[in-house]
């Protein structure tokens, strides 16, 4: 199955894109409201949260550029120091900035 991404091709990618986000977000609402939420429970969400931010960032890590490499580091090093992700975003986006300019990427 092939769209076209020009005229009204893009519109429905958008559109069915928004509905599967739309149903997945509906569809997690509604299976945990069958699901007590008891310690365990509560102890499993808060893991997965953890699990899927290293499981986005390694990957970055080990192959990603020296502009995303200083990004990763600033941003931790902020995150430590200041203890507020906002600070700590834009230093790793001024990191990876820096870098690509200064080292290439």
């Amino acid at each position: 199955m092939n769209l076209e991404t020009a005229g009204t091709g893009t519109l429905l990618i958008i559109g069915i894109m928004a509905i599967v986000t739309l149903a997945t977000r509906w569809g997690g609402v509604f299976v945990m409201s069958l699901i007590p939420i008891n310690h365990r429970v509560q102890q499993f969400i808060s893991a997965m949260s953890g699990s899927v931010l290293v499981a986005i960032l390694t990957p970055m890590a080990v192959n990603g550029d020296i502009g995303a490499r200083m990004a990763l580091l600033a941003t931790a090093l902020t995150m430590l120091v200041l203890k507020k992700p906002l600070p700590a975003i834009a230093a790793g986006i001024i990191a990876a900035a820096l870098g690509r300019q200064l080292f290439g990427g």
